[in-house]
């Protein structure tokens, strides 16, 4: 893994403080047409962490995408601390460029204390080391999958992905709308719970779109569909390290309305549910002549 990767998520969750409550983000070179949906989610939460005490973790987030991001230009975010309670702590965070919003985000954040603890199990599946690593994948990838997931596999990413199945990618048979993949960050994180929280967020935004277009027999990189994601919601139950795999089990229950509505929890190795996910996206077919 060269240089520029291991440092990608690192340097792209470093914002710089433009006032107390005005923070500026870069995006990394990417080669992207416009800025990854995981990339504002984090920082629009790093902006808002940095307005709140430590022991105050984020306990959840719900955002929407408002505008496409340029990845050629910083974002600005803007706090608005909305309350401070006693317990609670909720901050409202805009991400601007040219002037406008591209994206809005309201995080929570609470005070750690004792309480109720239960779970839904971790599906039984193969565990990372006993599927391909991420360079044996990408030339499977390479190898047999259609030029738009090629390219996108040869971007340089700072999270590898080890999906149980990867029949979605070779195919375009309807399958059923379900993924299951382990993730991590190819960083070293450490242990900063804000940090891992806020890289969690940004992997959080990967596959899960693909995810709805599964019982159609499309996907996000086939030029008939028009794919974007619209809003996205997450819950942070239990503290976690992105350094380390997490398993991303994905479903979407409906779509409809030229959009797919995708559920995601993600698990820890010993079975721990770290996050739950939700998010609505576009997936609208291409009108004839490329009318959208």
């Amino acid at each position: 893994m060269n240089a520029t990767v291991r440092t990608l998520l690192l340097d792209t969750l470093d914002l710089e403080r433009l006032d107390d409550d005005l923070f500026r983000g870069t995006s990394p070179d990417a080669g992207w047409q416009r800025i990854f949906g995981g990339q504002v989610i984090a920082q629009s939460l790093v902006a808002a962490q940095r307005t709140v005490p430590p022991e105050r973790p984020v306990h959840s987030l719900h955002g929407y995408f408002v505008r496409p991001g340029d990845p050629s230009v910083p974002v600005i975010y803007k706090v608005d601390r909305v309350r401070d309670g006693g317990s609670f702590t909720t901050r409202t965070v805009s991400g601007i460029q040219h002037g406008a919003a591209i994206f809005t985000l309201m995080a929570s954040f609470q005070r750690l204390e004792a309480g109720l603890d239960h779970q839904i199990a971790m599906p039984d599946v193969p565990g990372p080391g006993d599927l391909p690593s991420g360079e044996a994948l990408g030339a499977e990838i390479l190898e047999r999958a259609p030029d738009a997931i090629r390219r996108y596999w040869q971007r340089p990413r700072p999270v590898e992905f080890r999906p149980v199945s990867t029949d979605h990618y070779f195919t375009d048979a309807k399958l059923p709308p379900e993924q299951r993949i382990w993730v991590r960050v190819v960083e070293d994180v450490g242990d900063d719970a804000a940090l891992n929280a806020a890289a969690l967020a940004y992997l959080s935004d990967m596959t899960l779109l693909d995810t709805s277009l599964f019982a159609h027999g499309l996907s996000v990189f086939d030029q008939r569909i028009q794919a974007a994601s619209l809003d996205h919601a997450m819950w942070f139950h239990r503290p976690s390290r992105v350094s380390d795999w997490l398993l991303y089990a994905q479903d979407s229950p409906s779509s409809s309305g030229a959009r797919g509505l995708t559920r995601g929890s993600l698990f820890d190795r010993e079975g721990r549910l770290v996050a739950s996910v939700a998010q609505e996206g576009l997936i609208r077919p291409r009108r004839e002549g490329g009318a959208s």
